[in-house]
């Protein structure tokens, strides 16, 4: 069911056959999907920038008795060594955990001056000329021969290039493409264009309203990664008492929590952030129990499985 407006009808008509919802959803169902391992919701924590803030997330999460299922480094995998990458994905195996690892070249670390102004921040993450697609080819492919199988994109077109290259077994079938929120997408049309461009999940754009991520959910069978909080330069939202909501109308969902900590994005946490990391994280898990008990977190060994969105299930 669409929102309360009667108007606009051939319009919304037309947009249903192309296989988009009508427009944004009343919030009184579910969403009726969940991963393939029949779970509803995994927490990941992004923007864990060093090997050390990976480590310290993931053993005192497990001592303080919960679980983290992926991290994503944000800085990008060209501003780490060999052996630190290998760090974080012996990491991920020890743990359980699914590891993301960005696309280095991007606008922001190119030469040009445009993405440093006001209106040229709009390009965002994006690569500039057929040479940074070529080197974020290779960023990808030196990921991969270090054990990385899980990739942040910020660029359309990489993901394109990168999509196509897997179904002509250049790269392996079993990478995992994720869409940041970075490339500034929140809308059906635009998220059913990165399913088919080969995202495996995808971030919206961070402020989405529930009945935006509902509409979202019809229009995909990929997993939503939604934040339910938010660096202070993004925005400094705490949407803890949302949580269960979004799970309710996004599963397969990843709640991408304890951002909130920090002050910015590609920065490393300290210490003190970390800890303040963690407490979001428990607090989070702790609201979803409390609030939404038929809501199933996925175990660590099975954030390591493909995300897939093929199970049947409610809330």
């Amino acid at each position: 069911m669409t929102a309360t407006t009667p108007f606009y009808a051939q319009t919304r008509a037309q947009l249903a056959r192309l296989g988009l919802p009508d427009g944004d959803l009343h919030l009184s169902g579910g969403s009726g999907r969940a991963f393939d391992d029949g779970c509803h919701f995994r927490i990941e924590v992004p923007t864990v920038n060093s090997v050390n803030a990976a480590e310290t997330l993931l053993s005192e999460s497990r001592r303080r008795g919960f679980t983290i299922n992926r991290i994503t480094e944000t800085r990008g995998m060209y501003r780490h060594t060999a052996r630190e990458i290998g760090e974080y994905v012996a990491l991920g195996k020890e743990y359980g955990a699914e590891i993301l690892m960005s696309v280095g070249p991007r606008a922001g670390y190119d030469i040009g001056a445009s993405v440093q102004t006001p209106e040229g921040s709009r390009i965002g993450y994006r690569l500039r000329g057929q040479e940074q697609i070529v080197r974020a080819v290779e960023d990808i492919k030196r990921g991969l021969d270090l054990g990385v199988r899980g990739f942040v994109v910020y660029d359309e077109g990489l993901l394109w290039v990168l999509g196509r290259l897997r179904t002509a077994g250049d790269l392996p079938e079993d990478i995992h493409l994720k869409v940041s929120a970075h490339c500034g997408q929140g809308n059906p049309a635009s998220a059913q264009m990165l399913e088919m461009l080969g995202a495996n999940s995808f971030n919206p754009v961070r402020d989405l309203t529930l009945p935006m991520i509902a509409a979202l959910r019809q229009a995909v069978t990929i997993p939503l990664d939604c934040h339910v909080d938010n660096p202070r330069m993004s925005g400094g939202f705490i949407r803890t008492y949302e949580a269960p909501d979004i799970v309710r109308v996004a599963a397969p969902v990843h709640l991408k929590t304890g951002n909130s900590a920090l002050e910015g994005h590609g920065t490393s946490p300290t210490p003190a952030q970390l800890d303040d990391i963690l407490r979001q994280v428990e607090i989070v898990i702790e609201f979803l129990g409390r609030h939404c008990p038929g809501a199933r977190q996925s175990t660590a060994d099975r954030a390591l499985a493909p995300a897939g969105a093929g199970t049947r299930t409610e809330v």
